[in-house]
């Protein structure tokens, strides 16, 4: 593959895309890129107002952009029900990107009794997939965006303590949720096929990029990764850089199912856009299964 760039983003004119988390970090830059290049972009958010300041700043720089902000917290399995039920007519591009990363002392359960990370990292986003899948099917080449992490390389896959009860910490249970998350889009990807439908399910990590999860995500790694995610700026990818992996699983020609973008340097801390692979817990049928069956159950959404 050439040096993959924004520049590269074919025309969007006619294509409606979901960004989630689209107020700040990568998922800002996504949604800014999307809209720039011609896509139709709900910037579905928890916090509105700073959604709405994105939604300016959109156009300001591209006057024409069609953007909306949506209400969507996705550790809340009501208001997942109630963005997809309110989201009408065809779409062609979700991109789940919005992610929490958390340190300290255990946070409480979400309403639906969930890790808030497992939640807002993974759960939510299969919930939302399942519940836009009929408006994916009737989009022009329809695409689902899983946004990873290459923390998901540092668990492996319990499906007796998905909350993380048994034994907690932050970073952690942040590393799980990303491993599940990244375990559903592979499966996400296989059940599709099956089915012969339409929609791809595509993953992309940023690697190490200067927003406010990278230091939370490695507050309890070695010496080495804490220094990194202090952002050093030698070290850990601008904003705009991590956001390209996704950009590029959104909107590169020839994209197929299953495919894992992420930055090609040392570790996949950054560089430029690469194919990359995820880990075996990730890319194991037998925790697909197992995880999406589960997922079904938590969430009360079944789907393929």
């Amino acid at each position: 593959m050439q040096t993959w760039t924004e520049d590269l983003i074919p025309d969007q004119h006619g294509r409606r895309a979901v960004v989630t988390g689209a107020n700040s970090g990568v998922g800002r830059v996504t949604a800014m890129e999307l809209a720039r290049h011609g896509a139709a972009v709900v910037l579905a958010v928890r916090d509105v107002a700073a959604g709405e300041e994105t939604a300016a700043t959109i156009r300001r720089a591209a006057p024409d952009a069609e953007v909306e902000v949506r209400a969507l917290d996705l550790a809340s399995l009501a208001s997942i029900r109630a963005f997809a039920e309110d989201l009408t007519g065809p779409l062609d591009l979700l991109v789940n990107n919005a992610g929490v990363a958390l340190t300290g002392a255990r946070p409480p359960l979400t309403v639906d009794g969930f890790d808030p990370q497992m939640g807002t990292n993974a759960l939510g986003p299969y919930a939302l997939t399942g519940l836009l899948l009929d408006r994916l099917t009737a989009g022009r080449e329809p695409r689902v965006v899983t946004v990873s992490s290459i923390v998901h390389r540092w668990r492996g896959l319990d499906l007796d303590d998905l909350m993380s009860e048994r034994s907690y910490t932050g970073p952690r249970a942040y590393s799980l949720s990303k491993l599940v998350a990244t375990i559903l889009g592979l499966e996400l990807d296989r059940r599709l096929r099956a089915a012969g439908s339409p929609v791809i399910s595509v993953l992309a990590h940023p690697g190490m990029t200067h927003t406010n999860l990278t230091p939370r995500a490695l507050a309890n790694r070695n010496a080495l990764l804490r220094a990194v995610g202090r952002l050093n700026p030698l070290l850990v990818s601008p904003v705009r850089e991590g956001a390209r992996p996704q950009l590029c699983a959104a909107t590169a020609p020839g994209v197929r199912g299953g495919q894992f973008f992420g930055p090609r340097g040392f570790r996949e801390i950054r560089g430029p856009v690469t194919e990359v692979r995820a880990s075996a817990p990730a890319r194991d049928p037998g925790n697909g299964r197992r995880m999406w069956a589960r997922a079904a159950r938590l969430t009360g959404v079944t789907y393929l």
